[in-house]
Formats: structure tokens, sequence, C-alpha cells
């Protein structure tokens, strides 16, 4: 008992112990951070008062430098405004000057216009006193000198309106061939036929030389039967398998060309079966050219044309000129005539049947020493076609002036045709350096100034200085430029030359 009560005293005791060092060791605590509170907010205070004052001083030193800035512009605007009223005050000066030098120039014109009323009167004066003088001198009076005068007035206004005149005439002739250049491209443009080279055959091919003994016959009778009928020369040479018939008439050389390749092919090779196969040829050729002469006209719609005529026309087929196909040509011109009259307003009708007939010439039966032009004008006369279509036949290589729209209208049909390229047996090359040889031939000749290949070669048009060249010159130089284009060059037909010498006369006006 005693010793618990001495545990629990015990107990009390350190109890009571613990609690005092707990107590005194929270008041020692507390008495340090209240120390220490005090020492940061003294601290504080002290910081804080640094702070001020530093801040204290950096607005005052901005109040310095905002001031010094004010007073340095304020003291620019005074230097400013001091400028400008210095220039203020020159203009001012500047102003009064010229105030002053205005009105002395105004001064000066009053005085000026006073002396020129003077002399205005001195010189009216005077002008009446010369006025009647010159008429006392002259014998004119003042009505009779304006007539003059308007006279003189009226016939330099006649001579400008001539000038004007001939203006509008180069104007219109300008504008005329710029249209005949359209019509014609026009024209070419809207023909389609097809650019074929048709080349008449003049050989025949054999199966074998030996064929050619038997062509011949025993003594020759066999050649020579065929000789008679078909009137050719039938070659036989040494060219490999193949016999060449000659004649200048297309269509007996057609007629022994196809009647030689039958009896080829038969075998049969004796006179007599010549004689019949010549003459069943014959009928047949004879009704190609019916035949064919029929069908262009009615393709090309022309009616009352005699059976002489279409046999002509037929003949043309067998016909060819520098590789071309006459009757194709002649059918091509007459399509080309037809189209630029109906441009033009020119009788269509009539430009297409002379456009058709305009090489029947070649297609007579008839030997003659006239070259084609005449023949058949001669023949279209002598048939009853119309004189318009004889003249244009007759004029469409220049033999006689054309006489009808219609005739101008076959000559340009004919060149459009027979130049242009591939239409005829002619390279393009060779065609423009023939027309560039007539060309450089002309321009050799001294006093040419231009030369001109026109109508597809067939005319040479020079232009010859005026002031070099006469009228005689001009004759020499024409003959001269002929007789070197027979020397040097070959062409087909004739080449037409043409001198052409003007005065031109001419005046600016400024």
């Amino acid at each position: 008992m005693n010793n618990i009560l001495l545990i629990l005293l015990s107990c009390f005791i350190g109890i009571i112990f613990g609690w005092l060092g707990r107590w005194l060791y929270a008041k020692f605590k507390l008495t340090s951070v209240e120390q220490k509170a005090i020492r940061l907010n003294e601290e504080a205070i002290k910081e804080a008062e640094a702070k001020s004052k530093e801040l204290l001083l950096e607005t005052r030193d901005q109040l310095l430098k905002e001031q010094q800035q004010q007073e340095r512009e304020a003291r620019e605007r005074r230097i400013e405004l001091q400028r400008s009223e210095r220039r203020l005050t020159q203009k001012e000066e500047n102003l009064e000057h010229k105030q002053a030098e205005l009105d002395a120039i105004k001064k000066q014109l009053g005085d000026w216009e006073g002396n020129l009323s003077k002399k205005e009167q001195e010189i009216a004066e005077k002008e009446g006193s010369l006025i009647t003088e010159l008429e006392r001198i002259a014998g004119l009076s003042a009505d009779e000198a304006k007539n003059i005068i308007m006279e003189t007035m009226y016939n330099d206004a006649r001579r400008d309106a001539q000038l004007m005149i001939n203006k509008i005439e180069q104007e219109a002739q300008l504008s005329a061939d710029k249209k005949a250049r359209d019509i014609v491209v026009t024209s070419i443009q809207r023909l389609a036929t097809e650019v074929v080279s048709d080349a008449t055959v003049s050989s025949v091919n054999l199966p074998s030389d030996e064929m050619k003994g038997r062509i011949i016959g025993r003594e020759g009778r066999n050649i020579r039967t065929l000789e008679t009928l078909t009137g050719v020369d039938v070659i036989i040479d040494d060219t490999p398998e193949a016999v060449v018939i000659s004649c200048f008439d297309p269509v007996r050389k057609e007629i022994a060309r196809v009647a030689l390749e039958r009896l080829v092919q038969d075998g049969r090779i004796h006179p007599a079966r010549i004689e019949e196969v010549v003459n069943k040829v014959s009928k047949e050729v004879g009704r190609i050219i019916a035949d064919e002469g029929e069908k262009v006209i009615f393709d090309l719609g022309v009616h009352n044309v005699s059976p002489e005529m279409i046999r002509a026309l037929g003949r043309l087929y067998f016909r060819t000129s520098y590789g071309q196909n006459v009757l194709n040509h002649s059918k091509e011109v007459a399509i080309l005539s037809g189209m630029i009259a109906s441009e033009v307003g020119a009788n269509s009708e009539m430009a297409i049947r002379a456009g058709l007939l305009h090489d029947i010439g070649k297609g007579t039966e008839t030997e003659s020493d006239a070259n084609h032009a005449e023949m058949g004008a001669e023949m279209a006369k002598r048939l009853g076609e119309d004189p318009k279509i004889v003249n244009a036949i007759l004029a469409h290589h220049n033999d006689t002036e054309p006489q009808t729209l219609e005739a101008v209208i076959v000559q340009i049909a004919d060149a459009i045709s027979a130049a242009r390229p591939g239409a005829r047996r002619e390279t393009l090359d060779n065609y423009i350096k023939r027309l560039e040889s007539l060309e450089h031939i002309a321009e050799s000749f001294e006093g040419v100034d231009k030369a001109y290949a026109i109508q597809a070669g067939r005319e040479l048009r020079i232009l010859v200085n005026n002031d070099q060249v006469n009228d005689d010159g001009a004759k020499e130089i024409a003959k001269g430029i002929a007789s070197r284009i027979e020397a040097e060059l070959r062409y087909p037909g004739r080449i037409k030359v043409t001198i052409i010498r003007e005065m031109r006369v001419v005046e600016y006006a400024r």
C-alpha cells in the first residue's frame, strides 16, 4: 500500500514537473518569436524608408528630365516661329516690290496702248493712201483686184480638189485591187478539183521480146498495116519488153495503143485481125470522146452545144499540156470563171461557157499553122457561138484585146488553173527559179527600177526610171531583155515583155 502511494505520488510529481517544463519551454519560445517579429518589423520599416527615399530620388530625376525636355521643345518652337516670322516678313517685302513693278508695267502698257492707237491710226491713213496709189498705178479698182484674187483662189481650189480626186481614185484603186484579190482567193478556196497530172501513155508493155517479131510480121506487113490504119509510128528498138508509139494526134495515139495492147493479149496478130481490132477500138474511142464531151457539159450545165463542139471537147480528154489533162483544165477554168463572175456581178453563164471552150482549138481535127486560140475562135464563130465567147477564146492568151469582163475573167481563171503548183509538170522550185531568173535578167539592165513576173511567168512587167531612160531607150531595153530571155531561159509558150515609163510629180502639204 505504501509502495502504491509512493508510485502515485511519484507520478503526480512527474506530471507536475513535466507540465512546468513544458510551460517554461513554451514561454521561452514565445519570447523568441516576439523578439524575431519585432526585429523583422524594424527591418521592414527600414527597408521601406530606403525604398521610399530611392523612389523619391527617381521621381525627382524624371521630373527634371521632363522639365528639361519641355524647355528644349519650347526653345525649338520659339526658333521655328522666329523663322516663320522672318519668311513672312520677306514675302511681304517681295509682294510689295512686285506690286510696285506691276504698277510700273501697267503704266508702261498704258503708254504703249496710247502709242499703238496712234500707230494704228497712222497705218490706216497710210494704207488708204497706198491703196489709192496702187489703184492709180495698176489702173484697177479695189473690186477689180478683188475679182482677180478670187479667180486665183478659185484656180487654187480647183487644183486642190483635183489632187483630192486623184487621191480618192488611188484609194479606190487600192480597194479594188484588194477586193479582186479576195475574189480570186475565195474562188481558189472553193475549187475542189483533184490535182492530177495525166500523161498520155506512149508505150506498150510486152510479155516478152519474142512478141516484137510477131508485131513486125513477115516482111513487116503487120507493123505496116497497124501504122497505115492508125496513122502512128510504131518504134521497135532495143528497149526490153516495150514498144513505143509516136504520133502528134493524141486520139490516134490512143487508138493505136489500145489496139496494140489487145492484139498482144489476144496473140493473133495478122493484117485482117489488126484491121478488125483497130476498127473496133476506133468506135470505142469515138464513144469515149462523145461521152466525155457530154459529161463535161452536163456537169457544168452548159446547153445548146453543137455535136462537133462536143466531139472537140471529148478529144481534149486524150490531150495533155505540160502533163495537165486539157479537158480537166478546161472544166476547172469554167468553174473558176463562174465563181469569179458571180462575185464581181458579171454574166456567170457566159463566163462558164467561155472558160470551157477557151482551149477548144486543141481538140479540132483540122491541121493549121494558127495557134489553138485562133483555131478555137474560128471554130466557135463557124458554129454560131456568141461573139463575146469568140472574143474570150481569142483573147485568153492576149492574141487580141479582151472586149468584155467575161473575157478578162477567163484570162484570170486560165492563169490560176495553169499556174498553181502541181497542176502542170513543172516543179515548184523550177517554177520559182524561172520567175526569179526573169526578174533578174530585167533588173540587170541600166535604168530599170523594178521588174515583176506576172501571169504565171507569161508576162514580164518592167518599171524604168523616167530620168534615165527615154522612149527610144525603153524600146531598146525591151528588145534586149527579150533577146536575153530567149538565149538564157527555157519556157513554154511565149513571154510578153512590157516596159512602163511614167513621170511622177510628188508634193507634200505641211
